[in-house]
Formats: C-alpha cells, structure tokens, sequence
C-alpha cells in the first residue's frame, strides 16, 4: 500500500499530485496548484469531472466554453467560505491568477448530463458539528443531496485548537447501502500558524491497516479504508478539504462501535 501521507513537492506550480494510480485506487485525485500573478494553470477534456477549489486568492476562470469571470477572494482558507466551479467530465478548464492563488483541483470518474456550475460562498451555510472538545466548523461545497455531480463529494471542515474532528471513529469502506458506501477520500491539511501540526490516524478494525501520522501544512493524507480520525493540539487550528468518491455518491459511514457511547 501507498505511504499514506503525501508532502508537497515544490513551493510553487503544482505542488501536490495524487493521482489513482499513485494511491493505488480507483477514484479520487488530488492537485494543489501555488500560482502567482498572471499565472494560468489548465486542465484538458477527458472522463474525469473536477471540482476546482479556491482555497486562497482570486482568479479569472473559464470551463465548458463559459466565461465565469473572476472568482474568489479570501486569502486565507481560515478566513471565510469557498469560491468553487464544478466541471463536468469531457470539459477543458482553466484559470489565470489574480493575485496568488492556492487552488485545489478534486477529481473522480464522470458521467452523465450536468453542466459546468459556479459555488459561490452561501449556497451551503457553514454549521456546526459535535460538542465540548469534538466541535468543527463545516462547509459543504459539494453534499449528496445537490444532486450537481456524477461521483464527487467535496467539503471544508475547520476543526479549533485543542480538539478532535472526524471523530468518534468512523469508516465509509463498505460498498453495503443502506448501512454503508464505499468511498475513498483525500484530506488536504492547513495549520494556522502554519507552523504547526496536527495528527491523524487511520485503521481498521483488525489493524491490518494502522497508521498514526504527524501532518503538518500543505499536507495531504490518504484513507483508502478504515477509521480517521484527527486531532488538534493547543494554539493551532486545522483546515481540511476532503475529497470522496466511490461506486455510488452517497455518504453513509460506520461509527466504531466502541466509541459510539460519545454520541449519547
């Protein structure tokens, strides 16, 4: 099995690159691009649908044949909710810098009748989720019930310092609808400051597969199965946008039983 966590390779252009084959899957891909000023990065027409993410900054971009004009504007991923632009399968793309821009480019297998769509911040309001030390912040970008894409799932969690997220355990690996789906899913790793660490681990329930990891920023790390569960430490807060596709677009997850007491 591939190493679990990723660590960008450059400081500049593309500087992360999961691809299914190098995660040793079937579905999900993962790019993080860092442009500068007038800097264009482009994407060809192919079987894939991609979900662009502005994660920081402002660019103008084109999908599909539509000019959408200039999009984003936070310049900080702690800082406000998502701009997104959702390209369907067999679409070209691209985007030029308007300031410097972090954009995420999130893929899966395509398919059927949707249409290139901007993502404003406010289509999906952030909420809340958990309570004392397992609250988090989070913004869906691209939920099940939108019904906008053929595989993709895309969102934003924010999880303040000194508490857990992802958490009590739970696993999404069984293609076993209604009690569970099968889907693989990236993490893309902010810290705020960023010179801080967090820490994730993912397992199984016989743990074969049982992998404690440091992340720090600009990582990413993979969960091809199992539980994943993340933490925080004092005086950091942890950015996330996950990634998830799989044989069918529905979110259905398996709590581990023996913490399933934190719920009640």
């Amino acid at each position: 099995m591939p190493n679990l966590k990723v660590k960008p390779s450059s400081t500049h252009g593309r500087v992360t690159h999961v691809t299914p084959e190098s995660a040793g899957w079937t579905y999900v891909g993962f790019e993080m691009h860092r442009l500068k000023l007038g800097e264009t990065v482009s994407g060809d027409a192919s079987g894939r649908e991609v979900c662009l993410v502005w994660v920081s900054g402002k660019g103008k971009a084109k999908a599909a044949g539509e000019d959408f004009g200039s999009v984003g504007g936070r310049m900080s991923p702690f800082e406000g909710a998502p701009h997104s632009l959702y390209v369907p399968a067999g679409s070209g793309w691209s985007v030029t810098a308007e300031t410097d821009l972090e954009l995420a480019v999130c893929s899966a297998p395509g398919g059927g009748d949707y249409k290139a769509k901007l993502i404003p911040p406010g289509v999906h309001p952030q909420f809340q989720r958990g309570k004392g030390s397992n609250v988090r912040l989070v913004t869906n970008i691209m939920p099940e019930d939108d019904n906008s894409a053929h595989s993709l799932l895309v969102v934003e969690v924010i999880t303040p310092s000194g508490n857990t997220s992802s958490y009590p355990s739970h696993k999404h690996d069984q293609d076993n609808l209604p009690n569970e789906s099968l889907l693989e899913e990236t993490y893309y790793h902010r810290v705020n400051p960023p010179q801080g660490f967090a820490f994730q681990r993912v397992y199984t329930d016989d743990r074969s597969l049982d992998e404690a990891m440091a992340v720090e920023n600009g990582d990413v790390t993979l969960v091809p199965k199992g539980y994943h569960p993340c933490a925080t430490i004092h005086g950091y807060d942890l950015y996330y946008l996950n990634v998830m596709a799989g044989p069918k677009r529905v979110w259905k997850f398996h709590n581990a039983p023996e913490h399933e007491w934190l719920l009640k």
